[in-house]
């Protein structure tokens, strides 16, 4: 398939979006709730060594951002990794990373509502949670059907809020510890590595799926302004979620005794009221309440175009592949929305293990689309010594997927079920 009949196939969509706001799509979805209220489920793993764990998450983030950013620039297109895998590699793999991609992505929309609705039950506590997850689902819906060009100017200033509040945290951390206020803590109670020297590789897991979110770049590159915007934005991303994550994490280990964080509220509010700010467990709430719906429009965004994709190239009904007046996929965003309903309905009468397992199968699902890309990335630049960092990246997401028999064999199994599942679909569907 080639780059001119790729963009044939995908002709309508405007391209409206600039750097800044492809960034912020990208940074919406990228900082949830896992980071503002689950980082201390990372703490608690490796304890102050929890930062080693980021640094090489980081690194690994580096490896796909690289290759994200040379095929994006060279393929702009919304199919991203499913077009990579077509090109470079073959159509099973293209077909499972955009499947796998849209299934994990939508399944991670109903995931974040949920989230939303329990925030504001803090304040409105008589209230449904369905009504909550209603009136979400009409904002956003609204949202993602205006032009590209609208949607990216709201998102940018909604994913801009969490933005602020984390980087809030972080200076305040840091005033906390330079000024003598608070001693810092990363060699109290059992020094840097209280959980052992391998602790730091054991949280790994936790630190990659908090980086989930940086491939909404290569989404967003298909309505881009031009392939510089692209690059720019591939850059932007990288370094925003590296500074944004380190930083949180080093005042959260520095500021807060390992064993002593999120056991009886968010890190966040803990730091917070140390410096007597008024309501911060209001504040807070505000902030998860905007991470989770702005994660949530960022990935209803990812999702209805890489359905948009799939369906253009024959593996969704024709229909969903049609744009409106404004150019956004109409038929794709609805679609896309149905998880919500899924993760309703979950939620509330599944038992927890079978909810727990289809978000670990969506976290499989995210993980696999970084695979398929750095695999493509490889043949890309030739073989694996032109492209060794991305055979590096490749080897240590799969050494993360793979542990997880020894130490959440439920992650595990699910991400393996998940797998069949799309097998099972590429051959059905397969022409």
């Amino acid at each position: 398939m080639s780059t001119v009949a790729t963009e044939s196939s995908e002709r309508g969509l405007r391209r409206q979006l600039t750097a800044g706001q492809m960034t912020m799509v990208a940074v919406g979805g990228s900082i949830g709730t896992g980071l503002l209220l689950g980082s201390a489920a990372a703490i608690g793993v490796a304890g102050p060594a929890v930062i080693l764990t980021f640094l090489i998450a980081a690194f690994i983030n580096w490896t796909v951002t690289r290759a994200l950013g040379d095929l994006a620039t060279r393929h702009p297109a919304a199919g991203s990794f499913r077009l990579y895998g077509d090109l470079y590699l073959n159509e099973w793999a293209g077909f499972l990373s955009g499947a796998g991609y849209w299934a994990a992505i939508a399944i991670s929309i109903g995931a974040e509502m949920v989230a939303s609705a329990t925030y504001m039950a803090l304040w409105f506590p008589t209230v449904p949670a369905i009504a909550w997850v209603l009136i979400a689902s009409a904002l956003l819906l609204g949202v993602n059907l205006l032009s590209v060009g609208e949607y990216g100017r709201f998102e940018y200033w909604f994913a801009m809020i969490k933005v602020v509040v984390i980087v809030a945290f972080i200076a305040v951390g840091a005033a906390l510890m330079l000024t003598g206020n608070t001693a810092p803590q990363y060699l109290a109670r059992g020094g840097f590595f209280p959980r052992g020297a391998l602790a730091p590789l054991l949280a790994l897991p936790f630190a990659l799926y908090t980086f989930a979110g940086v491939e909404f770049v290569a989404v967003t590159s298909g309505e881009s302004r031009s392939v510089g915007d692209v690059a720019r934005a591939t850059r932007l991303t990288f370094v925003t979620l590296t500074l944004i994550y380190l930083g949180a994490i080093v005042v959260l280990t520095g500021v807060i005794p390992w064993d002593r964080t999120g056991v009886t509220e968010s890190p966040f509010v803990t730091v917070f009221r140390r410096v007597n700010v008024p309501a911060a467990g209001h504040l807070m709430n505000f902030a998860v309440l905007t991470a989770a719906l702005s994660g949530a429009n960022a990935a209803l965004y990812s999702a209805s175009r890489t359905l948009f994709s799939l369906a253009r190239h024959g593996w969704a009904p024709a229909a969903i592949g049609r744009l409106n007046r404004a150019g956004s996929p109409t038929s794709a965003v609805v679609v896309s929305s149905f998880p919500i309903v899924l993760a309703l309905a979950l939620e509330r009468w599944a038992p927890e293990a079978a909810f727990v397992s289809i978000l670990n199968a969506a976290l499989f699902g995210l993980l696999l689309s970084w695979l398929v890309t750095l695999a493509a990335h490889v043949r890309f630049r030739g073989g694996v010594r032109a492209a060794a960092r991305s055979a590096v990246g490749f080897a240590l997401i799969a050494l993360c997927i793979g542990k997880t028999w020894w130490d959440s064999r439920l992650s595990f199994v699910s991400g393996i079920g998940y797998l069949l599942i799309l097998n099972l679909l590429y051959f059905l569907l397969r022409k």
